[in-house]
């Protein structure tokens, strides 16, 4: 199926309509008014759905023989990812921050075939950062071929993690990960990692571990959090594990628990990663 598709073109029309999908976004950036989604932090704003809605209208007048998935119009139990091509789209990844104005959401415009990330365009329209990516054939950050990362020493004491506490503020994942926060961060029974950032965005915290500017993101999220950058970081050299740990089978975007690591050499990646589970104190729900 993938041999047939025309990836550049479908790459092309992801570009363009984020491009204008972000002109959207910008326009209203802390103007919106927003609701509870789940709860008082779990937020939605009538701009996220009317994002969506001119996603879909674009993304499916262009190709009407694919499917469309998006954060907004998923439907709990309804809503599936199939193996037939499908764009998988978080309209604004980072809504708490555009209500607030910080300058880290974007449109997250992911494209699947046989149910893997094939084509990921992630676009902040307040710093004007277009990350773009096929499978196979590099990344791209405003049209300059990001470079691979797996030459680049990992070592977990000196590394610095995308980490979010997320919008469960109470129960077993609230726990574990500040827990685990606590492991990694600790001089002396823990990791001593040199910190750790929080941009308030999946796609965005994946999209600076594909430039190598973070060197791991540890994520409670969805398939639309994490699917377009998914392909971004994998072109740069990144993996992705299951973040519950001591666990290698291979992950697909519904995993919900990820340990995305950037690239380096593979047996630095290993190490990295038994090295982080090593720090999880528990287990996260899906």
């Amino acid at each position: 199926m993938q041999k047939d598709l025309d990836l550049e073109k479908i790459r092309d029309v992801l570009v363009s309509t984020a491009l204008e999908a972000g002109e959207l976004i910008r326009q209203r950036n802390g103007t919106a008014i927003f609701d509870d989604k789940k709860n008082s932090v779990d937020l939605v704003t009538e701009v996220d759905k009317a994002v969506e809605d001119f996603i879909r209208s674009r993304l499916l007048t262009a190709f009407p023989q694919f499917k469309f998935f998006g954060e907004e119009s998923f439907v709990p139990g309804v809503s599936k990812i199939t193996e037939e091509p499908t764009f998988v789209v978080d309209p604004i990844d980072g809504t708490t921050n555009f209500i607030h104005s910080f300058p880290f959401s974007c449109t997250s415009l992911g494209f699947m075939v046989g149910r893997k990330p094939v084509i990921g365009v992630v676009y902040n329209p307040h710093l004007n950062q277009m990350f773009s990516a096929i499978s196979g054939h590099g990344a791209f950050l405003n049209g300059i071929k990001l470079p691979m990362q797996t030459k680049r020493s990992l070592k977990i004491q000196s590394s610095l993690v995308a980490l979010e506490g997320g919008t469960d503020r109470h129960g077993n994942n609230f726990d574990v990960k500040f827990a685990t926060f606590k492991r990694l961060l600790a001089k002396d029974t823990g990791s001593f990692i040199h910190g750790f950032r929080c941009f308030g965005s999946a796609a965005m915290n994946l999209c600076y571990v594909a430039m190598g500017q973070m060197d791991a993101y540890w994520a409670n999220c969805w398939s639309w959090d994490v699917c377009a950058a998914w392909v971004i970081s994998h072109e740069t050299g990144g993996i992705v594990v299951d973040g519950n740990k001591n666990n290698w089978k291979e992950v697909d975007v519904e995993n919900r628990v990820f340990l995305f690591v950037r690239g380096a050499p593979a047996e630095e990646q290993k190490v990295f990663v038994e090295e982080f589970w090593g720090n999880i104190e528990g287990r996260l729900d899906v």
